[in-house]
């Protein structure tokens, strides 16, 4: 506002510094309601944020756990190994010519053996082609030919069973009337113990009494 011309110069300068200072006051009130109000507004905001999360909460989060071990199937124990049972070794049948003194033991040899180990043998004719393996030298190289060439010509193995191959062996390999040699063996002049001793004179004499066929003691 303007003073009149007479004012002195002190009031006039004691009013000039007031006007200045009261201006200097209204622009900070001006600005302090600016920021007042902006806090306010600011304020407001976020209570209007409150207020929409109190009336529609977020649905509850769901907790992250690991899912559930899976259990392991049962395994069953592996099942126990069947106890082998040891069996002594057994000896082969001896090679087989043609004597006929040897085809009642050859034979014997090959009816034990396949009588304690018949697990070896698939069916009848393999046993029999196991024992045609043996016939080496002489009649019975010859014989056991003559049997796979019968095979060859007619298409079927002419011995089927073990007791047609036991026949045809003790007609071809034992000795023709084996009653009427021991006899002869025994009443002969050449039989006597000789070097034997009396163990081997005795066993010999009791096969020729068992191939006599004489059974009273």
């Amino acid at each position: 506002m303007s003073l009149p011309s007479d004012t002195p110069q002190g009031i006039a300068d004691a009013l000039g510094y007031l006007q200045h200072h009261l201006q200097e006051l209204t622009e900070r009130q001006h600005v302090s309601e600016n920021n007042i109000n902006s806090t306010l507004a600011a304020l407001t905001a976020q209570l209007q944020q409150l207020t929409q999360l109190v009336a529609n909460p977020p649905p509850p989060a769901i907790p992250n756990t690991p899912p559930p071990p899976v259990p392991s199937p049962l395994v069953s124990p592996p099942p126990a190994l069947p106890v082998r049972q040891t069996r002594p070794k057994l000896s082969c049948p001896p090679d087989f010519n043609r004597e006929c003194h040897n085809g009642c033991a050859f034979l014997n040899s090959c009816s034990l053996y396949i009588c304690l180990a018949l697990e070896q043998f698939h069916d009848k004719q393999e046993r029999i082609l196991w024992a045609l393996t043996f016939f080496k030298g002489g009649r019975a190289t010859k014989w056991s030919e003559n049997v796979f060439r019968q095979e060859v010509d007619t298409g079927v193995f002419p011995i089927q069973t073990w007791g047609d191959f036991e026949q045809q062996f003790q007609l071809h390999f034992f000795p023709a009337n084996v009653e009427a040699d021991t006899i002869n063996a025994l009443e002969g002049t050449s039989y006597h113990q000789g070097n034997q001793t009396v163990d081997d004179y005795l066993d010999s004499f009791q096969a020729l009494v068992s191939d006599m066929g004489y059974t009273d003691p």
